[in-house]
């Protein structure tokens, strides 16, 4: 097969050998050319981003949004932290009252501001923080800012709007909590009130008795009743009837921002222990016990009315109120009047323990589904507003 010169042996396919291994290095040193490139590309656009929570909503969106954690776990802790990477950032979380302006490394390129906008005292302390970014900002010590505002319960959110770059200002993206009308979806969201994380409510996962166990009320309702409201409507057609027997109904007249370690264990007994819970509107329709009531598979009755205020349709949502949730199909019971419910309770007394099961297994499974897109759409959000200003 082959002639012999000498001690060599002569190879007639040699030459195209070595052009082949020519041609096979120079592939391999594009494919990893390639791959740098690439791997570049990528941690060009990875972003930095630190959360500054000073709205109790924040830990709604760390926590129970995001799934993160915090050090340490003492809620009475001076300052807590925690970290993730999500999509393509990294985020991380600063909260607690010796987080001040001007008096914490600032650890990322970009921010994100959770702020209290609900009355006047707070707003003077979220325009602090807002002027303590916009120095940042004009000395390149970060180069985006984001904010999730508590917005006012009556939508007089007026005060942020010179802050936003489309006036002028330096914010990029705004998320506000209730139904703003000037959400526009390109830089004003709608973000979800979520529970009362001021008064510690727990991320609450899932049990097995949760959802199958049969429970003891056909509804709750533990909450303030003000005068001359539907509530004082609402407490009249329990006490008809007699339906007040079959429902966990605590009503005081007077709202209470503390909670006792009592009076919180009751009303999460009251949640775990009742099919529905009956949602009326306070100042706004919007309340922490929608979220936390689907926290616990107890199905929201919301009275489905709009409250005064500036609060309204957007030009994305024609729903109001509460047209985030809508949107996003909450399975609910909307009811436009409380003589509604005795119907409501009725057809409660016929459903099987094997249709409440269901209907469990359906809400905790949207409830946590709305999380995990609300999430999504913050993380795509960002990204999109802070690398596209990067390349621009």
């Amino acid at each position: 097969d082959h002639v012999s010169l000498g001690n060599e042996e002569w190879n007639p396919w040699e030459a195209d050998e070595k052009n082949e291994q020519i041609a096979s290095q120079q592939r391999y040193e594009n494919n990893l050319k390639m791959i740098i490139s690439a791997r570049s590309r990528v941690e060009q656009t990875n972003l930095r981003v630190q959360i500054w929570g000073k709205a109790a909503i924040g830990l709604y969106l760390w926590q129970h949004i995001f799934g993160g954690h915090l050090e340490p776990a003492d809620v009475t802790a001076q300052w807590r932290e925690g970290s993730q990477k999500a999509g393509k950032t990294y985020f991380s979380f600063i909260t607690g009252p010796s987080v001040v302006p001007g008096y914490f490394s600032v650890e990322a390129e970009n921010a994100v501001l959770v702020l209290n906008g609900r009355e006047k005292a707070k707003i003077a302390y979220a325009t602090q923080w807002l002027h303590y970014a916009q120095t940042l900002i004009q000395t390149h010590k970060i180069q985006h800012v984001a904010v999730v505002l508590l917005g006012n319960e009556q939508c007089n959110n007026e005060w942020i709007q010179p802050y936003l770059k489309r006036h002028g200002g330096f914010v990029n993206l705004l998320f506000v909590t209730y139904d703003y009308a000037l959400v526009n979806e390109e830089d004003i969201f709608q973000w979800p009130l979520g529970v009362a994380t001021y008064r510690n409510f727990p991320v609450v996962e899932p049990s097995w008795s949760m959802l199958h166990d049969p429970r003891s009320y056909l509804c709750n309702f533990l909450g303030t009743v003000y005068k001359n409201s539907s509530r004082e409507t609402l407490m009249e057609i329990l006490k008809q009837d007699g339906l007040d027997k079959l429902c966990w109904i605590a009503a005081r007249e007077q709202w209470q921002p503390q909670e006792t370690n009592e009076s919180f264990k009751n009303y999460q007994d009251a949640l775990l222990q009742s099919d529905l819970t009956l949602c009326p509107v306070g100042i706004n329709t919007e309340c922490y016990r929608i979220y936390e009531a689907c926290s616990y598979g107890s199905l929201p009755v919301i009275e489905d009315v709009m409250t005064h205020g500036d609060c309204g349709n957007s030009s994305m949502y024609h729903s109001a109120p509460l047209q985030l949730l809508k949107t996003m199909g909450a399975p609910f019971i909307f009811i436009k009047n409380w003589k509604e419910l005795p119907a409501v309770l009725e057809k409660e007394k016929k459903m099987s323990l094997q249709e409440k099961i269901q209907r469990r297994k359906k809400l905790i499974e949207w409830y946590q589904n709305f999380k995990a897109w609300m999430r999504q759409k913050f993380i795509n959000t960002l990204e999109n507003s802070f690398l596209s200003s990067d390349k621009g």
